[in-house]
C-alpha cells in the first residue's frame, strides 16, 4: 500500500473514533437536558436548548477531530511502533527540507508503513459512558419528582393566601457574562449573585422569585435602582459594569427581611509591565568604535499588548545651552503570538543608528520604552525608565580667564592633582642635583599633599576624615604654598575646614548619596591609584608613583565629565527669597505659630469616632461614615466589605455578631497615631516634698 495513503486511513480511523467517543459522551445528557427544557418551559424552550446543544455538540467534533494532526499521529507512531526508531516526524516532511540522512531515513520509514498493521484508534472509556448516563438519568428523576410543582403556565399568578403565607423568594439565579471583546475571553454564565467579573463586562440578570411580585428591581450602595423587566416567568436585567459596588434584589419596591448585600467584584484591566534587558545600567558611555545600540525589552499585559514605542531624546551641549530634540520609533514584537487578539508577553529589539540619530561628542542620547495594551476606550500605557547613552566629551586643556569660574563651580582639589604630577615630575629630574635627605623629604612632601587630596576625595564617598594630628608639623603646608595649587587645609573650604578643626568627622552617610553609581565607582578607583602613589611617595620613589598619579588624574577626569544630569520636568516654583531682611532681626509680619493653630477635626477622625462608639450602646449615626466611605472608594482596603458590614449593622443594630464585625472591617481603615513624646508626670506631695528637702543647688538645678 502507498505509505501516504496509509497514514491517511491512520488519521481518518483515528479521528473517526474520537468523534464517536465525543458524542456517545454528550448524547445522553444532551437529550435528558432538551426533555427537561420541554417539560418544564414548553416545546419553544425545548427546541432551543435542543439547536443549542447540536450547535455545542458539532463544535465539540470538529475540535476533537482537528486534534488528530500529522504531530499527533508522528508521537503515536513513535510510541506505538519501535520499528519508527522515534523518527516518524520525517515522515510528514518534504525532502527538499531535509538533510540526505534524514531523506534516507524518510525512505526506510516509508517503506515500513505501506506494511504496517497497527491500530492507533483510542479504546472506548466505558467509565466516563456509564457516567454520562448517570448524569441523564438523574436530570430525568430530579425533573419528573419535582417538576410539577416548580413552573407555572406563563401569565398565571400565585393566589393572594399563597403570597400572604410565604415572603418572596429568588428561585433561580442566571447571571450571562459577556467580558469585553479585546480580552479574548469566552462568554460565561454565573447562578449566584455574589460574583468576580472583569472590567467592562457586559451582566444580563435572569432571575426567577416564588411567589411573583408585582415589581422587582436591582439596587445599589449608592442609590442606584436598575429596574428588573419581567418575561414570561423571568425578570430580566441588563448593563456593562466598570467598578465594584454591592447591590441586592428588592421586591415591591422594599427589600425582604433577610435581603443581604451582594458583592460584584470588578477586576481591573491592569497596566502592562516592562522589563528591559539591555542596557542594564541606566548611564551607559560610548566605547571606541561603537556605532549602533541595542534596546531590547520584554512587556507583559494581563490581555494583551497592542503597540509599542521607543521615545528617543536626544540632549546636546552643556551648561545652560543645552539643546533636547525628540523623536517616537513604533516597535514591532519579535514574535507575536499567532491567532490571539494581542501578545500576551512579546520582546521587542530596536538596533539604534548613533549617526543616523546625529549623536556627536559630548551628547547624550535617552531612550524610553512606552508601551499600551488594548484596553478599550482607552488604553493602559506604562512607561519604563530612562537609560541614557553618553559620549564624553574630551577635556578641555585653554582655561585662560577661566579660573574665577572654575573655582566657583568645582572644588579646588578637582584640579591639584595635575600639580602633584607636575611636581613629582620636577622631583626626578632633580634626583641627581639634591641630597638623599632633601630627596627624601620632598617625597614625602609631596606625599603628604597626596594624602589630603585622597581624604578630601574620600569625603565624597562616606569614608572617615582623618584628623591632621597625625600628619606631623604639617610638612604640606610650605610646599603647598611654594607651589600655589590650593592643597593646604587653612586655605581649602571655609565650612569643612571648620569641622576638620574643632571636630572629628566620621563616615559621613549622606555625602555617598550625592553621586550616581557609576561616579561613586569612578572615584574608588581614583583613591586606590592615590593610595599607591602616596605609598610610593612616602618611601621615597617618585618614580613609581608617577603611573599611579597618572591613572588617578585620568579617573578624576572621567567625574568632572559626569556634569549633566535628567530630571522630570516639574510644576514647582520656590518663592523668591528677601535677602535684605535676612540676619537684620526684622520681625514685622511674623506671628506666633502656635497662637494661629486652630483645633480641627480631621477627616480621618469620621472612622475613628465610628469605631469607638461600636464600644459604647446604642446605635451611632451611620451617615457621616457612609458618605466618608463613599469618597473614598478605592482607596480603602476593602471599602465594599466594611459597607457590608454596616449595612448589617444599621438593619439589626442590636446584633452583638454584627457590631463585632463592624469594628474588625473598620480597623485598617484607622490612621496610625503619630509618633509624640509624652509630658513626664508631676510629682505628687510626697515626691514634691523629697524635691524640697534637697539641697538649694540641687534644688535649683531640678
Amino acid at each position: 500500500m502507498n505509505p501516504v495513503v496509509r497514514l491517511h486511513a491512520l488519521r481518518r480511523a483515528v479521528a473517526r473514533r474520537r468523534v464517536a467517543i465525543a458524542l456517545a459522551l454528550l448524547a445522553p445528557p444532551s437529550l435528558a437536558l432538551a426533555w427537561a427544557a420541554t417539560r418544564l418551559s414548553g416545546y419553544a424552550a425545548g427546541l432551543v436548548v435542543s439547536a443549542c446543544l447540536l450547535v455545542f455538540a458539532a463544535g465539540v467534533a470538529g475540535s476533537v477531530r482537528r486534534r488528530a494532526s500529522d504531530a499527533w499521529l508522528a508521537r503515536r507512531l513513535d510510541a506505538r511502533v519501535p520499528a519508527m526508531e522515534d523518527s516518524a516526524a520525517l515522515l510528514f516532511a518534504t525532502p527538499a527540507s531535509l538533510a540526505p540522512l534524514q531523506r534516507l531515513q524518510q525512505a526506510r520509514l516509508r517503506q515500513r508503513v505501506a506494511v504496517l498493521d497497527v491500530d492507533l484508534r483510542p479504546a472506548w472509556p466505558r467509565v466516563a459512558l456509564a457516567a454520562s448516563a448517570g448524569v441523564a438519568a438523574a436530570i430525568v428523576l430530579v425533573v419528573a419528582l419535582g417538576g410539577t410543582g416548580i413552573l407555572l403556565p406563563t401569565g398565571t399568578s400565585v393566589p393572594g393566601a399563597a403570597r400572604e403565607g410565604g415572603t418572596t423568594r429568588i428561585e433561580r439565579v442566571d447571571i450571562a457574562i459577556q467580558p469585553p471583546a479585546y480580552t479574548g475571553r469566552a462568554a460565561g454564565h454565573a447562578d449566584a449573585l455574589d460574583l468576580e467579573v472583569l472590567e467592562g463586562s457586559r451582566l444580563d440578570w435572569q432571575l426567577r422569585f416564588a411567589p411573583e411580585p408585582a415589581s422587582a428591581a436591582l439596587v445599589f450602595h449608592d442609590g442606584r435602582r436598575l429596574p428588573l423587566q419581567r418575561q414570561g416567568r423571568d425578570w430580566r436585567a441588563g448593563e456593562e459594569v466598570r467598578a465594584s459596588r454591592l447591590y441586592r434584589v428588592e421586591f415591591d419596591g422594599s427589600a425582604p427581611a433577610a435581603g443581604e448585600l451582594h458583592r460584584l467584584d470588578v477586576i481591573p484591566d491592569r497596566a502592562p509591565e516592562i522589563r528591559v534587558i539591555h542596557p542594564d545600567r541606566s548611564l551607559s558611555l560610548l566605547e571606541a568604535g561603537q556605532a549602533g545600540w541595542r534596546v531590547e525589552f520584554e512587556a507583559s499585559d494581563d490581555h494583551g499588548l497592542a503597540a509599542a514605542e521607543l521615545e528617543l531624546t536626544l540632549a546636546q551641549g552643556s551648561g545652560e545651552s543645552v539643546a533636547f530634540s525628540g523623536r517616537t520609533l513604533v516597535l514591532e514584537p519579535v514574535a507575536p503570538v499567532p491567532g490571539a487578539p494581542g501578545p500576551v508577553t512579546a520582546r521587542y529589539v530596536q538596533a539604534l543608528d548613533l549617526a543616523a540619530l546625529g549623536l556627536a561628542e559630548g551628547d547624550d542620547l535617552i531612550v524610553k520604552p512606552i508601551v499600551r495594551d488594548n484596553r478599550q476606550p482607552e488604553p493602559n500605557v506604562a512607561r519604563s525608565a530612562s537609560f541614557i547613552l553618553r559620549w564624553p566629551a574630551e577635556p578641555s586643556s585653554d582655561t585662560a580667564g577661566l579660573e574665577g569660574v572654575v573655582q566657583r563651580t568645582l572644588p579646588a582639589y578637582f584640579r591639584s592633582q595635575r600639580q602633584i604630577i607636575i611636581d613629582s615630575e620636577a622631583l626626578v629630574a632633580q634626583r641627581g642635583t639634591l641630597a638623599d635627605a632633601a630627596f627624601l623629604d620632598r617625597s614625602d612632601a609631596i606625599g603628604v599633599d597626596q594624602k589630603i587630596l585622597r581624604l578630601r576625595y574620600g569625603q565624597f564617598l562616606g569614608e572617615e576624615a582623618e584628623g591632621q594630628e597625625h600628619a606631623g608639623p604639617d610638612p604640606g603646608a610650605g610646599h603647598a604654598g611654594q607651589h600655589g595649587h590650593g592643597d593646604a587645609p587653612a586655605g581649602f573650604g571655609q565650612s569643612t575646614d571648620v569641622v576638620a578643626e574643632y571636630g572629628h568627622v566620621h563616615d559621613i552617610a549622606e555625602a555617598a548619596t550625592l553621586l550616581d553609581e557609576e561616579t561613586k565607582a569612578t572615584l574608588k578607583s581614583a583613591l586606590a591609584e592615590m593610595w599607591q602613589a602616596e605609598l610610593h611617595l612616602r618611601q621615597g620613589d617618585p618614580e613609581q608613583a608617577l603611573p599611579y598619579e597618572h591613572r588617578a588624574l585620568a579617573f578624576i577626569k572621567q567625574v568632572q565629565q559626569a556634569t549633566r544630569i535628567h530630571l522630570a520636568r516639574v510644576g514647582l516654583e520656590l518663592p523668591q527669597v528677601d535677602a535684605t531682611r535676612r540676619l537684620g532681626g526684622d520681625l514685622d509680619g511674623l506671628t506666633d505659630r502656635a497662637v494661629e493653630r486652630l483645633e480641627t477635626v480631621r477627616e480621618d477622625d469620621v472612622p475613628l469616632g465610628f469605631w469607638r462608639a461600636l464600644s459604647a450602646p446604642g446605635a451611632p449615626d451611620v451617615e457621616p461614615l457612609r458618605r466618608w466611605i463613599a469618597g473614598r472608594a478605592g482607596d480603602g482596603p476593602d471599602a465594599l466589605g466594611v459597607l457590608a458590614a454596616l449595612d448589617r449593622f444599621e438593619r439589626d443594630p442590636a446584633c452583638g455578631v454584627c457590631r463585632d464585625a463592624l469594628r474588625k472591617a473598620l480597623w485598617p481603615l484607622l490612621p496610625i497615631p503619630a509618633a509624640e513624646v509624652g509630658r513626664l508626670p508631676q510629682p505628687d506631695a510626697a515626691g514634691r516634698a523629697y524635691l524640697d528637702a534637697l539641697p538649694s543647688s540641687t534644688g535649683d538645678s531640678l
